[in-house]
């Protein structure tokens, strides 16, 4: 797993979630990776949850988005600890609509 993108600091302990979206379209045969082969690359990753979602069909979106936040609550303590020396107090310039940079 690469979690050079979103600049993890610690990518095997974050809480990612596959999603294989649009499945309504075409009937699957336009599909470029298999449920099959998605499914099994899931397992090798530590059994990652993965959900075949259709936003038009409104089909597995609201359980994709359940597990999403139930790993999220469940991981909400380590990122306490993350953001505790981090700042709430916005800058005067952030009052004001511009950038503090």
């Amino acid at each position: 797993m690469n979690g050079y993108q979103a600049d993890l600091t610690n990518p095997e302990a974050f809480p990612f979630v596959l999603l294989g979206n649009k499945i309504d379209v075409d009937g699957g045969n336009s599909r470029a990776v298999s449920e099959k082969k998605a499914r099994e690359w899931c397992a090798s990753k530590g059994n990652i949850p993965y959900f075949e979602t259709s936003a038009k069909e409104d089909y597995n979106v609201d359980e994709a988005f359940l597990c999403i936040a139930k790993t999220g609550m469940i991981n909400e303590h380590e990122q306490e600890i993350y953001f505790q020396g981090i700042s709430e107090t916005v800058s005067e310039a952030e009052q004001r609509g511009s950038c503090a940079c």
